[in-house]
């Protein structure tokens, strides 16, 4: 991903990884505007480029009785007003072609989710809007196969695109990260690192995702190690109350120790 050609990043100088971080989902303006403060003060200190994720509607939910979102329009309105306050970009996901226009109103970077990322004719319309494009490699695919996704962007017209990885299933109830793909993946595109989703544990009977939050530090760790020229971490300030995902995600509170760490280890490689 060229970060130069997101407006607010053209300023950005750093050697540092970046980072993708916020709630799982957009569940109001208060708490979206509390995060992305909290948060752009910890990346400012530490030089990291930063970009406001949240979810403006969660599509792919084990229940229906699951938490979706707060309205589309709404959703996008409170994305807005972050990058507008804090002169930061912003990412979210989409899910169908016709979200990908409705999207790129309002945020930087639309994110292709894994279970999707197959979908020619959505990647293709999120490519066709001339926003960055972030495609998570799906559990189910290999490093190498998502050559051709990052090939449906720029054969669009698009080449501003990156990949994410955001780990492989293993088993009915449980993700690896194979960090093999880092580096494979890097001859096709920037690089991301999801630490958070990779914690997943999927398709648990109750029908809500369990996680294992305690690895999130080792899984972020090896992924600086092995090359990744970026991060996505879920993060917010109550994750046992979230409306989304909060078994995976990071306490805020824990951010700034986590992302420090996360630098030294970035500056010692850079000096290899």
């Amino acid at each position: 991903m060229n970060l130069d050609l997101i407006p607010q990043l053209k300023h950005t100088t750093s050697n540092n990884f970046f980072l993708l971080a916020g709630p799982c989902a957009i569940e109001g303006e208060d708490m979206a505007l509390r995060i992305a403060e909290n948060v752009l003060t910890i990346t400012d200190k530490l030089e990291i480029p930063y970009i406001f994720k949240g979810s403006f509607r969660k599509a792919n939910r084990s229940r229906i009785d699951s938490f979706t979102g707060i309205g589309d329009e709404k959703a996008l309105k409170i994305l807005r007003k972050v990058s507008e306050t804090f002169k930061i970009p912003t990412v979210t996901d989409i899910h169908e072609s016709s979200d990908a226009a409705l999207a790129a109103a309002y945020v930087d970077v639309l994110q292709i989710p894994a279970f999707l990322v197959r979908q020619t004719d959505l990647v293709v319309a999120a490519a066709a809007t001339g926003k960055v494009v972030n495609l998570k490699k799906g559990q189910f695919m290999s490093p190498e196969s998502m050559q051709h996704a990052v090939k449906k962007v720029t054969d669009s017209g698009n080449n501003q695109v990156c990949v994410t990885d955001r780990g492989t299933m293993f088993g009915y109830q449980d993700m690896i990260v194979d960090f093999r793909g880092i580096p494979t993946m890097k001859q096709y595109a920037p690089v991301v690192l999801d630490v958070t989703h990779s914690l997943q544990q999927p398709n648990q009977t109750v029908g809500v995702t369990g996680g294992r939050p305690e690895m999130i530090s080792t899984i972020a760790r090896a992924g600086i190690a092995t090359g990744a020229d970026g991060l996505f971490i879920e993060t917010h300030f109550d994750p046992a109350n979230a409306k989304s995902d909060g078994a995976n995600m990071l306490d805020l509170a824990n951010l700034e120790k986590l992302l420090t760490d996360l630098t030294a280890i970035r500056k010692t490689i850079n000096q290899l």
